[in-house]
């Protein structure tokens, strides 16, 4: 009977061998960035031996979200990935090679610092000494020492005069250089004590059980999910009026400070928002009832029970680990390349996006400093016409009415817009999806010259007993295309609406038959101005009421 049971034994024995554990050297290779979180792949080539290999990734973000884990592989070993877990740890220094930077950093602008400081102590002393020949030329004459004769006085006079000037300009550099420094420190500080606030000393390691029958290379992929990083749109419109077209720059502006500094990785710009989860929400019974605490505390003891069954529900399975194929393979055989089998996976799902992969490899230091990738530039047909309300402001602003006819939806964003070469404004850009028509608007442009001015204000009685009163208003709006090419300019003005029978508005001019007004009293006037063309348009309406009416709203 005993001999029956060494088999079992030394087949134990076998297994316990083959078990090993193996540091991986891993870099990050490819980030997918997200409005408040980052997904980060981790790549390696690992050589697995025959048999069970623990792969372990270590001091990786404390923040990672274990349940976002996921591994893949693919290489000559008929690898089985086994299962992956997570523990934190501790260590007595910070491998982060951005935080021992701003150490050094820090050292350097100190010493800087040391060195303003000896230079003023300098300064400070040849200024006592300067004042004491200060006192000396100016001190009563003594028997030693007598008064000096009017050119010793001027020449020395003068060489206080230049000494001190010259002790001055100095202590203003100094003070200039000083400022520069703590501007320079307390940047250097704020960067340092967020990467140390992102994790400590604290880290993550990671270790990944992966069976093979034989040995063989494993290209080993390692994802995580951090919190700490975002990206938002920017855009350069760059107006060219001589083709009637905009030259739109679509940028991505990624900040991180995950505690991972990211070093020539394949960056992927995504417009999911996982945090809103892939469904939407439930409505829950809204309930109206007589206050009774005993029967509120009951009810959430009730709902809470609930909710803890229902996360039990949907917690994830344990890994199961999936037979190994024991097939040996001989010299002879080539080496196939083959995909590492999944015995269990996780994956956080997020609602249906876009993803902008960017073309050239990334850098971005976790710092939390603005990084600008670029995602992709369009030219885009315009037709370009201003707006101007002079009421409100005497200026016109171009506009531009375009198409999206790129494959990229442009998403909500800041907009630098530069005119034929020149910086104008600062605007922004609403969602546009592509093959959608929108406005763009592009800035004030001093080419077309407004003005707006009131030129008459006239009150009267009405009635036979003169029981009413009339305000009639002129105002005139002056528009000049100052350009050398056409344009239309789009003008709005208004005239008052009345509330209350009792006020009465009559529009005089432009008449309401050449012109009407919209239901918010608003007048429009669509203008083609040939170069050098001024118009002038008239705006005149009269206010009608009873004087014993109190009316509010009049200029």
């Amino acid at each position: 009977m005993k001999f029956r049971l060494l088999p079992s034994v030394l087949c134990l024995l076998s297994s316990a061998l083959w078990l090993s554990a193996a540091p991986v050297n891993s870099t990050i290779s490819a980030v997918t960035v997200y409005t408040d979180r980052a997904v980060v792949t981790r790549s390696a080539t690992v050589d697995l031996p025959g048999g069970t290999t623990e792969l372990v990734f270590a001091n990786l973000p404390q923040a990672l979200n274990e349940r976002s884990l996921q591994v893949s592989g693919r290489g000559t070993a008929q690898a089985l990935i086994l299962d992956v877990s997570a523990k934190q740890t501790y260590v007595d220094f910070t491998p982060n090679t951005r935080v021992k930077e701003l150490e050094d950093q820090l050292k350097g602008l100190g010493k800087q610092v040391r060195g303003l400081d000896d230079r003023t102590n300098l300064l400070n002393a040849q200024h006592a000494s300067l004042a004491q020949m200060e006192a000396a030329l100016f001190a009563p004459p003594t028997k030693d020492v007598p008064r000096p004769d009017l050119n010793q006085f001027t020449s020395s006079l003068n060489y206080l005069t230049e000494a001190k000037a010259k002790l001055t300009t100095e202590r203003a550099a100094l003070d200039e250089q000083r400022e520069e420094l703590s501007v320079k420190i307390n940047t250097a500080q704020q960067q340092l004590n967020e990467l140390r606030g992102s994790g400590g000393r604290a880290f993550k390691t990671v270790t990944v059980r992966v069976s093979a029958p034989q040995a063989g290379n494993l290209e080993v992929a390692l994802s995580y999910t951090v919190p700490g990083a975002s990206w938002s749109p920017s855009y350069d419109a760059r107006v060219l009026s001589s083709e009637h077209a905009v030259a739109l720059g679509y940028f991505g502006v990624v900040r991180q400070s995950t505690g991972e500094d990211w070093k020539d990785v394949a960056l992927t710009l995504s417009t999911a928002r996982p945090g809103l989860g892939g469904a939407a929400p439930v409505l829950t019974v809204w309930n109206v009832d007589v206050f009774n605490p005993v029967l509120l505390r009951q009810q959430a003891n009730e709902d809470k029970r609930r909710e803890m069954n229902a996360k039990a529900a949907y917690a994830p399975a344990p890994a199961i680990a999936g037979g190994v194929n024991m097939q040996s393979l001989t010299s002879d055989t080539p080496m196939e390349m083959k995909d590492a089998e999944m015995a269990s996976a996780t994956i956080e799902a997020g609602a249906t996006s876009a993803s902008f992969k960017i073309a050239v490899a990334s850098s971005v230091p976790s710092d939390n400093s603005p990084q600008k990738v670029p995602i992709t530039a369009v030219k885009l047909a315009a037709n370009p016409e201003y707006l101007t309300v002079p009421k409100r402001l005497a200026t016109a602003y171009l506009t531009a009415k375009v198409v999206n006819n790129s494959d990229f939806p442009l998403l909500t964003g800041a907009m630098n817009v530069f005119l034929d070469g020149t910086f104008v404004a600062t605007s922004s850009l609403r969602t546009v999806m592509s093959g959608e028509k929108f406005d763009l608007a592009l800035g004030a442009d001093e080419g077309i010259s407004v003005k707006h001015k009131r030129v008459n204000k006239f009150t009267e009685d009405t009635g036979l007993t003169n029981s009413g009163k009339r305000i009639t208003y002129e105002y005139l709006i002056t528009i000049q295309n100052n350009k050398k090419t056409a344009e239309r300019v789009i003008v709005a003005d208004q005239i008052p609406l009345s509330r209350n029978e009792k006020v009465v508005v009559k529009q005089l001019a432009p008449s309401a038959s050449e012109l009407k007004p919209t239901d918010e009293g608003t007048l429009k006037w669509t203008l083609d101005l040939k170069p050098g063309e001024k118009r002038e348009l008239t705006v005149k309406f009269a206010i009608e009421y009873d004087k014993d009416v109190n009316v509010t709203g009049i200029e």
